[in-house]
């Protein structure tokens, strides 16, 4: 089967590696996916990212974090999918779990988060919501 949604496949590993409580998740990487992470990173949800070259395909190991044991990464979800795409304007982005979560979005101006895109008050993709 071909994987139709290469995001959805790179929260589904992080939320399952979350669950599971391990240090680390390796994904097939691409230029969206190490921004995503470094988006990611820099919300405080994982620890750290790298990217693995290799002869075939590179791999984005993402490192989890956790605090008292517990993953800092409680729910991620995808909301724009290759069948229903999600598009919001920077007045329309809301913002995730009160405030206490993170949407990131792809806009014009690159990855950014709800809150990086309603202060440079540009729209675009809201590609996931983490919290």
């Amino acid at each position: 089967m071909a994987m139709t949604d290469p995001i959805a496949d790179m929260l589904t590993r992080i939320r399952n590696a979350s669950r599971a409580e391990h240090k680390m998740v390796d994904i097939p990487a691409s230029n969206l996916k190490i921004s995503i992470a470094r988006t990611l990173y820099n919300g405080g949800f994982i620890r750290g990212f790298r990217k693995i070259e290799d002869s075939k395909q590179n791999m984005l190991r993402v490192y989890l974090a956790y605090r008292n044991n517990q993953p800092l990464i409680v729910g991620i979800k995808r909301i724009s999918k290759p069948g229903c795409r999600v598009y919001k304007s920077s007045t329309d982005i809301q913002k995730v779990m009160g405030g206490r979560g993170m949407a990131v979005l792809t806009t014009p101006k690159g990855i950014l988060t709800d809150s990086e895109a309603r202060r440079q008050h540009v729209g675009g993709e809201v590609l996931l919501h983490v919290w």
